[in-house]
């Protein structure tokens, strides 16, 4: 198994990392959970084989698929070969892109055809005009997205402001800290970061806490009790019913065994 990052950057922010993913016979099967970490996706799958469980919905992925954002682990299998191209995109940029309530993608894989048949069939083009160039793809990609024209408005604005506060964050701070950052009520706060983020306020920070945390065990630079006073846990069973509510199992079975593309992606 095979993953990392290209290195690219779009005048419109559209891009978080851009990735390549890929698999040969001796890898499969493969299987692993995938850790929420606050940013939506577009990815090309090339190949079939590629299995996801969302809760207890199967989904066979293949082609061009977007990811909204999941509020838990899911699990992906995979049982055959194959490449795939994505884009990790940032926490607004779908609604830049889309203009359309995007709670409707959270917790789900969405072919992109279903949204736009016009952007599908641009995006398709340059994934397989690019399948075994990576530097081209991430040209091409880029000079693609720098043409897409954003919807941004007040709202967009606000938002971006308080996505970039609980990052800086590391999603330790209160609903509160928000409202004191952007002029909206408590409610209204609620209503626009749902339709344009996916999730509300309260469930996005609850989540980035916890990925930041997982980020930093995994690079193996800070021992886990640490870590959980590090990050404002009051006490482990604190830590350990979000550590259930966004991995699917407790920390007994989960350091019981390997994942070798989560310890990658969380880099």
């Amino acid at each position: 198994m095979e993953f990392n990052y290209i290195a690219t950057q779009d005048k419109n922010g559209f891009v978080k990392n851009l990735f390549k993913l890929s698999f040969v016979n001796d890898d499969t099967p493969f299987s692993t959970i995938i850790i929420p970490v606050g940013f939506t996706s577009f990815a090309y799958l090339f190949n079939d084989g590629q299995t996801s469980f969302l809760g207890d919905k199967e989904i066979k992925l293949k082609g061009l698929i977007i990811t909204g954002q999941c509020y838990g682990a899911y699990n992906y299998f995979v049982n055959k070969s194959g490449l795939t191209y994505g884009i990790e995109l940032h926490p607004t940029a779908l609604y830049k892109i889309f203009n359309t309530d995007i709670s409707k993608f959270t917790n789900k894989h969405t072919a992109f055809k279903e949204i736009n048949e016009d952007l599908d069939c641009s995006f398709s083009k340059i994934f397989l005009e690019t399948k075994n160039d990576e530097k081209a793809f991430a040209n091409k990609i880029t000079s693609f997205l720098d043409n897409i024209n954003p919807f941004i408005d007040s709202d967009v604005i606000q938002i971006d402001k308080a996505i970039d506060y609980i990052f800086e964050k590391q999603g330790m701070l209160q609903i509160s800290d928000l409202l004191n950052l952007v002029p909206f009520s408590q409610k209204s706060l609620e209503t626009k970061f749902k339709k344009i983020i996916g999730l509300t306020p309260g469930k996005y920070i609850r989540m980035i806490r916890f990925s930041e945390l997982m980020r930093k065990y995994e690079s193996k630079k800070i021992d886990m009790n640490d870590l959980i006073v590090m990050y404002n846990y009051y006490d482990k069973s604190h830590f350990f019913k979000d550590f259930k509510l966004f991995l699917s199992q407790n920390p007994r079975n989960y350091f019981k065994m390997e994942y070798p593309l989560l310890k990658k992606y969380l880099k």
